[in-house]
């Protein structure tokens, strides 16, 4: 475990702020021409106006400015979805992982302690950070990421606790969050593009609170059955020498940044240590 006294938590991506600016204050323009098309349509060409364009302008118009309350309405729906299909963990439910997110958010200032649930992923490798209403934060676990990390591997789960606890404390799930960026974030390119820095930002904060995680991002990359063999020296050397033009363009539409290029850029920040110099992860950080 590692909670850096030199390190001022929560840590963010230099990038993540000025992107949100900008997507706020894209946001608040497309507003205006909603409620323009809407209200006045001064903004339609006049050659236009009384037309079959005009009306479908004005429709489409409507639908996107529907996404606000629609977004409302999606959480709280899922968080009712979890209540009823996922396991709540408690002090005497599965007690060593709700001590690591009481732990977290303990540190991370985040009050209070998100509730977390245990799902079936249903073969994925997942967890997420949700929130109903303005304060019920929530973690959800995937059992596979909990079957694959819980035994032997249990710095990587909290490692995923404290990213997943990361994306609460910067107010990524926030309400009003997601509302000033409800229509700039469908815009291509640049809403997966601060997406991106969002788990730059929320993985700063899973490595600075667990600093031996790092087979939770090992896992995504190869995969449940040869996680533990990876020689993970190797996997921080592909990540220092991912680049080239169309490894930057295939990541552009993608919310995720390529795995490979997190794991390098968390040792790269020494958040995860030296990088490792034998040859299984399993040997490295497990023995």
């Amino acid at each position: 475990m590692a909670h850096s006294g030199a390190r001022k938590l929560p840590l963010r991506h230099p990038a993540e702020n000025p992107t949100f600016i900008l997507m706020v204050v894209l946001n608040l323009v497309i507003l205006g021409f909603l409620i323009d098309f809407l209200v006045s349509a001064s903004l339609i060409p006049p050659a236009l106006r009384g037309t079959n364009w005009e009306y479908t302008w004005r429709a489409v118009a409507g639908a996107i400015i529907l996404v606000a309350p629609v977004i409302m309405i999606v959480r709280q729906v899922q968080r009712a979805s979890i209540r009823g299909t996922a396991v709540q963990l408690s002090r005497t439910q599965f007690p060593d992982l709700y001590a690591s997110i009481d732990d977290f958010a303990g540190t991370l200032g985040v009050k209070p302690t998100p509730v977390l649930y245990l799902s079936n992923g249903n073969g994925t490798l997942n967890a997420f950070a949700a929130q109903s209403g303005w304060t019920n934060n929530y973690v959800v676990l995937s059992n596979e990421l909990f079957a694959n990390l819980r035994n032997n591997n249990r710095e990587g789960t909290r490692f995923i606790l404290g990213h997943e606890t990361g994306h609460i404390r910067l107010h990524h799930v926030a309400l009003w969050y997601q509302l000033v960026l409800c229509y700039s974030q469908l815009i291509p390119i640049l809403g997966p593009t601060l997406s991106r820095l969002r788990e730059y930002s929320c993985d700063r904060n899973g490595a600075a609170l667990e600093s031996r995680g790092e087979i939770g991002l090992v896992l995504l990359a190869a995969g449940r059955y040869a996680a533990d063999y990876v020689h993970v020296s190797e996997l921080v050397d592909q990540g220092r020498h991912l680049g080239g033009f169309w490894v930057e363009i295939a990541q552009l539409p993608r919310s995720h940044p390529w795995t490979v290029r997190r794991i390098w850029r968390l040792h790269q920040l020494g958040l995860f240590g030296p990088v490792p110099t034998d040859h299984a992860h399993r040997s490295q950080n497990l023995a």
